[in-house]
C-alpha cells in the first residue's frame, strides 16, 4: 500500500543530504535514510551519517554498490587519482562518479516501494552547479518518469534544494534547527576530513563561501 506519509531521504552524511534529512523530518511521519557503500574513499562518511541518523532517530540502510568502484574509476573512489581543484576547461571533473545519482535513486526506488513510500528525497542542486549532469533538473525528472515506467508505480523525486544555493542551503537548515548538526557533523570534504573540511578542495570552497555569505547575513540580522 502507498503511503504519502513516508519518505526515503537518500543520504551520504554531507551537508546537502543532511539538511534534506532535517526538512522531511519536519514533513513526513516517518523517515528513512539509504545510504550507500559504492567503495568511496572516505569510508568515515558513512560512519558520520550513522551517527546523525542515531541522533536524530532515524533508521538508516546502507546498500552495497561497491562494484561501482570498479566500473567507474574517478578521484573520489581511487588513491592514487588527485581530487581536481578547479573545474576543467572541458568534461566533467574528476570527482565525478559516473551512474551515482541513478544507481543511488534506482536502488532508492526499489526500497522505497518495498516500504510502500512514494516520496524519494534527494540534496541534488542545479544552482550550486559543479559540473556533474546527474545533478541537474532534467535529469531527476526524467529518471522520475522512467522509474514510474519501470516499476507502475507513483514516485516523486523531491529536491528541495534544486533551485537555492549554498547560502541559502545553510540557512535553510538553520531554519530547520539543524545549523549546529550539519557544520560539525557533516562529511563534504573530498579529502575526508569532517565539519569544516580541508579548506582547500572544491567541495570545502564551496561550502564555506555559502557559510560566509549567510553568517555575515545572519549577524545583520
Amino acid at each position: 500500500m502507498k503511503n504519502k506519509e513516508k519518505a526515503v531521504v537518500v543520504f551520504s552524511g554531507g551537508q546537502d543530504s543532511t539538511t534534506c534529512l532535517l526538512w522531511a523530518l519536519k514533513k513526513y511521519k516517518e523517515v528513512m535514510a539509504v545510504s550507500f557503500d559504492y567503495g568511496q574513499r572516505h569510508k568515515k562518511e558513512l560512519e558520520c551519517g550513522a551517527a546523525i541518523c542515531e541522533k536524530l532517530g532515524v533508521k538508516q540502510t546502507v546498500i552495497d554498490l561497491k562494484e561501482l568502484n570498479r566500473l567507474a574509476p574517478n578521484s573520489l573512489t581511487r588513491e592514487e587519482i588527485k581530487v581536481d581543484t578547479d573545474a576543467p576547461e572541458e568534461g566533467t571533473p574528476n570527482s565525478f562518479v559516473e551512474g551515482r545519482n541513478m544507481l543511488f535513486l534506482t536502488y532508492a526506488a526499489i526500497f522505497a516501494k518495498g516500504e510502500g513510500a512514494t516520496d524519494i528525497i534527494t540534496g541534488v542542486s542545479q544552482s550550486d552547479f559543479s559540473g556533474y549532469p546527474d545533478c541537474r533538473d532534467i535529469f531527476i525528472k526524467s529518471l522520475n518518469t522512467t522509474l514510474n515506467l519501470a516499476m507502475d508505480y507513483e514516485f516523486d523525486i523531491i529536491t528541495p534544494l534544486m533551485w537555492i544555493d549554498k547560502e541559502e542551503t545553510w540557512a535553510l537548515a538553520d531554519e530547520l534547527g539543524g545549523f549546529d548538526i550539519v557544520r560539525e557533523m557533516t562529511l563534504t570534504c573530498y579529502n575526508g576530513i569532517k565539519g569544516d573540511g580541508c579548506g582547500n578542495c572544491p567541495a570545502c570552497k564551496l561550502r564555506k563561501r555559502g557559510l560566509d555569505k549567510y553568517l555575515e547575513r545572519r549577524t545583520l540580522g
